[in-house]
């Protein structure tokens, strides 16, 4: 039978050197993909290639309205879309992008969640417009949590990538990363966590605070966090300088009184509000209450130690503005800007009144219990050898995350404190 006739004629050919073994690879993985011949393959792979080197050509963007839904004495809410508050902006102008926007999750929310597999495409935009209005001085700050692969106890790269792509193609600088730890987030993903067993709990999301430039303006003077009991006794008593083991030097000023400790870059902040100002004005109101609402503790901190007083902070993904009433409390001027006008309804309960949304004078602390402190007898306490591939009643024993499974003696466990403030009026 004739071959069909095609737009292109096929009559240029091409040989390639390989070894037998090489070629039983090549010709296994052809097979695997449902090519026909390695010929087929091989094209395959130059037209994506060429495809993806090819330019394409970029559709207009169509402006939204934009209106402005709130004023207070330093800022503004805005209902529209945050690229057209961008647009209007003038450049060099904000001190701090401070924000949390949709996670790139598998399973949507009702906010609007991201793919993943999509999420620094449908970033670029902001990307562009973040180092346009940002000044060389400043910070952008975003809090984003991880994502799962479907079906599999593994994780997604995307809050990485997009890390990657926001330094390596848009000029931003990692400044820090910074890890938010919530003290009281439940035990997820469950079917990996409780259920399987085959998974700690995930309980810090990334926080990537980025710059223009390698020297944004910052203090950690303005985010002193209390004493330890240790460190007060210290500087009561005195410490001798010396080189630790380690060969850092203790000079004589590690004694000194600065009023309070460094942080570090673990920030432990409960989210555990269920009942407050918002929530209930949201529910006399019959109003969605925002689900993934950050503490305000967490905007105060990166404010504090970026911005004076007078700065400028935005939030482009404003939701229930926690960061404008943190702004507004510590005399910032801010927007925030919210496509979903019902969340801003129920943000209106921020600017109501007197609301003591700030940490200060406020500490709590956390106790991270050292893990495998807890005797556990590892011969009745097999590995799940098949990494949780297939369900097991026999793994089925507890659904309680804090239960480590048959058997288990507790004993007294080291801790380590850190002070932070517990503030989930988020």
């Amino acid at each position: 039978m004739a071959r069909p006739t095609v737009s292109e004629p096929r009559e240029t050919t091409t040989s390639i050197r390989m070894s037998a073994a090489e070629k039983a690879a090549l010709e296994e993985r052809v097979k695997t993909l449902g090519y026909k011949t390695i010929s087929d393959y091989l094209r395959a792979l130059a037209r994506a290639d060429i495809q993806s080197a090819t330019p394409k050509a970029q559709v207009k963007r169509i402006p939204r309205p934009l209106t402005e839904y709130h004023r207070t004495a330093l800022g503004s809410m805005w209902n529209g879309d945050s690229l057209d508050w961008m647009e209007r902006r003038e450049p060099n102008s904000v001190n701090l992008i401070m924000t949390s926007p949709p996670f790139g999750l598998v399973r949507k929310k009702s906010y609007g969640n991201e793919d993943a597999h999509a999420y620094c495409d449908w970033f670029r935009p902001f990307a562009e417009g973040f180092r346009k209005i940002l000044r060389d001085d400043g910070s952008l700050v975003i809090d984003i949590g991880g994502a799962w692969k479907p079906g599999t106890p593994t994780r997604s790269l995307y809050h990485f990538e997009l890390l990657i792509m926001l330094c390596e193609e848009y000029g931003f600088h990692l400044a820090l990363e910074h890890y938010w730890w919530n003290p009281a987030k439940l035990p997820t993903p469950a079917e990996w966590v409780n259920v399987r067993r085959v998974r700690p709990k995930d309980a810090v999301n990334c926080v990537w605070w980025l710059s223009k430039t390698p020297f944004p303006k910052a203090s950690n003077r303005r985010v002193l966090a209390p004493y330890s009991e240790s460190m007060k006794s210290l500087i009561k008593n005195g410490y001798q300088a010396k080189t630790r083991p380690s060969g850092h030097v203790i000079s004589e000023k590690f004694g000194k009184d600065n009023g309070g400790s460094v942080p570090p870059n673990l920030l432990a902040i409960a989210n555990t509000e269920s009942t407050g100002a918002y929530q209930e004005y949201c529910r006399d109101k019959g109003l969605d209450i925002h689900p993934a609402r950050f503490p305000a503790a967490l905007p105060e901190y990166f404010i504090r130690m970026t911005t004076d007083p007078g700065d400028f902070v935005l939030d482009p993904f404003g939701g229930s503005c926690v960061t404008g009433a943190v702004a507004e409390a510590l005399g910032r001027r801010w927007a925030c800007v919210e496509m979903n006008a019902a969340y801003l309804e129920g943000a209106m309960s921020r600017f109501q009144g007197t609301q003591d949304c700030l940490s200060a004078g406020k500490p709590s602390s956390y106790v991270i219990h050292t893990p495998c402190a807890a005797a556990v007898d590892e011969r009745e306490v097999p590995l799940v050898a098949d990494g949780g591939a297939a369900r097991s009643q026999q793994r089925d024993h507890s659904s309680s995350g804090d239960q480590a499974g048959p058997r288990v003696k507790r004993v007294s466990t080291k801790v380590v404190k850190t002070n932070t403030a517990d503030r989930a009026v988020a």
